[in-house]
């Protein structure tokens, strides 16, 4: 009876595409893996949310609970890691990315419980990172664990693995343009018309959830917001350049941060303890610093500075006048790069979507703060605020409509959309003028893995050089005769032959059209030898090699097969045919 019944849950997958077309089933796939995503959205956001409320009496009674909760949240997080993970949790959208276009969309299953449970203790109890991030990893890992189960193609496994994320964000936000917005901008490199349906019924069913279980209180909304006004238009320009300049100072700190960790602290433990007491100093002096940060921009749009420094150590000095408190507020902004950085550093999990949010409401405020403060004119700092919350985001990942569209949203209108379209634009240029590269994109590069997205060399990266070597060359020895040669010849189907010295090292190639004349003249078979024919080869590649630095190889020679060498001996070859050959199937089936 239980193996009757084992073998029934099994046929059920094949049984569900036997009868649904493929519409039906992206569509039907899209609302389970929105409402698997959305609910896993809603518990990670309760748990911390419940967490913090639980910490803020004893906080408020004892200072020293903000120094030492969030070093407890991130020791759990080590140990959780270790422990339970194995040692394994990779962190960040860019290995989704790196999943999608290396690993054909397969995540670890593990993920769909792992990045919620970490996050959870990390920011939960204070650590200075974001929830959406490994809202992102999740909701994609439930996408990809979902499609596991069936016999899909990679372009629907994609599909749903984006369908996850979107749900994700709309979740977070209640929010499901943004949600969707997300996955077309920062995950899928291209995109038909078709994808557009179970994206947004992921992304609705997402919001739904958001909706029906999530409080006023645990979701980032705003509903007082002042007209658009045009006459602060070249205001709202200026606050652009300033997020774009902001922007890449964040990309640029957390990068470096991240180097100097790695440089100088070499074991888990000593980075675990120096970040947790950098941390815990830097939310004692400024606890806007403290978890998300959505209780502080709450704060901000709401016009109420005097309260952002409540329980700091410097608090008095911090408002002693309004200069003081414009700037002060704008140093939280800047900082906050930092403690995310010794967060993440010292081994706690969490993102940077949140703390962009926290900097962009930071330096809004601000900005229209200090303005004020001159007389030059009197800006709304709650529109301000908002507005460049959307502007160092875009400014940091990248996706102006993502940022553009979550700010509409969680505002409840269009009212701020032409600001929010000029900031957005603005800080993008300027952002991507000193920083080409978008955070997550910047963290492939800097682990040697180079990602293209655009759907042409983004097939290719799916492509593996190793694969495509072919063997099937008649190697000769540099010092054989013609005899020898002739006699390869005569073996192989190919006509390009590789010569080898003794250790298997390539020295040189010769080409069969290069040999014709002189090949059937017997009386030199054993008087000419190989290393007189050969040819230095004009180009080489490693089997580590990507593809895009292989084509680049093929295009500037002008080759149509290049030797292939592994620790510096010859392998095989690889043709321009085999990998336009190989990229017209993987084009077929995606």
């Amino acid at each position: 009876m239980r193996d009757s019944l084992d073998q029934f849950i099994k046929n059920i997958p094949a049984w569900l595409l036997q009868k649904l077309s493929n519409k039906q089933f992206l569509i039907f796939g899209a609302v389970l893996v929105g409402l698997w995503a959305g609910l896993t959205a809603v518990l990670l956001k309760l748990s911390v949310h419940y967490l913090q409320e639980l910490l803020k009496p004893l906080g408020q009674q004892y200072k020293w609970v903000y120094f030492i909760s969030p070093s407890i949240g991130i020791l759990s997080t080590y140990l959780f890691i270790r422990i339970i993970l194995n040692g394994e949790l990779m962190r960040g959208t860019s290995h989704v990315l790196f999943a999608i276009a290396k690993k054909s969309s397969f995540l670890p299953h593990k993920e769909v419980y792992s990045h919620i449970a970490t996050s959870a203790l990390t920011v939960g109890l204070g650590g200075s990172a974001g929830l959406e991030s490994p809202i992102v990893q999740t909701g994609s890992a439930i996408g990809s664990t979902f499609a596991s189960f069936f016999s899909i193609s990679y372009r629907d496994r994609t599909l749903l693995l984006a369908c996850g994320a979107a749900a994700g964000i709309a979740t977070a936000f209640n929010a499901p343009i943004a949600g969707v917005l997300f996955a077309l901008e920062v995950l899928l490199v291209d995109v038909s018309i078709s994808a557009f349906i179970p994206l947004l019924i992921a992304g609705a069913v997402g919001a739904l959830c958001s909706k029906i279980i999530l409080s006023e209180g645990v979701l980032l909304s705003f509903k007082n917001i002042s007209d658009f006004n045009y006459h602060n238009i070249l205001f709202y320009a200026l606050l652009g350049v300033a997020c774009g300049l902001l922007s890449s100072f964040y990309l640029g700190a957390y990068m470096k941060v991240e180097a100097i960790f790695g440089r100088i602290f070499h074991s888990a433990i000593s980075r675990l303890a120096v970040g947790c007491i950098l941390l815990g100093v830097l939310i004692i002096i400024f606890p806007a610093l403290f978890g998300e940060g959505y209780s502080s921009i709450k704060l901000l749009a709401l016009n109420q500075p005097n309260l952002f420094f409540d329980g700091s150590l410097l608090k008095h000095f911090f408002t002693q006048n309004l200069w003081v408190l414009g700037l002060a507020i704008l140093l939280v902004g800047v900082i906050k790069v930092f403690a995310v950085s010794f967060t993440l550093n010292a081994g706690g999990n969490g993102g940077n979507f949140a703390p962009a949010l926290l900097v962009g409401a930071c330096l809004g405020f601000s900005f229209a703060f200090l303005i004020n403060a001159t007389g030059w004119a009197n800006l709304p700092t709650s529109n301000f605020c908002l507005v460049a919350m959307a502007g160092v985001l875009t400014g940091i990942f990248h996706a102006p409509l993502t940022a553009i569209f979550l700010i509409a949203e969680i505002t409840g209108g269009y009212d701020l959309i032409i600001p929010l379209m000029t900031v957005s634009a603005l800080s993008t240029a300027v952002s991507r003028y000193l920083h080409p590269h978008s955070l997550d994109e910047a963290k492939l590069r800097q682990g040697d893995q180079s990602i293209s997205f655009t759907k042409d060399s983004h097939l290719l990266s799916g492509l593996s050089l190793g694969e495509l070597v072919e063997t099937n060359f008649v190697s000769v020895k540099y010092n054989a005769t013609l005899r020898a040669l002739t006699e390869a010849v005569a073996q192989s189907s190919r006509n390009i032959f590789p010569i080898v010295d003794d250790s298997g090292k390539l020295v040189g190639i010769i080409a069969l059209e290069n040999i014709r004349e002189i090949m059937f003249n017997v009386s030199l078979y054993d008087t000419v030898r190989v290393d007189q024919l050969m040819q230095k080869p004009s180009v080489m590649a490693d089997v580590t090699d990507d593809m895009a630095s292989l084509m680049e190889k093929f295009d500037k020679t002008g080759v149509w097969n290049i030797p292939v060498l592994e620790e510096g001996k010859y392998v095989g070859f690889i043709s321009k045919s085999r990998v336009f050959s190989s990229y017209r199937d993987r084009l077929k089936n995606d």
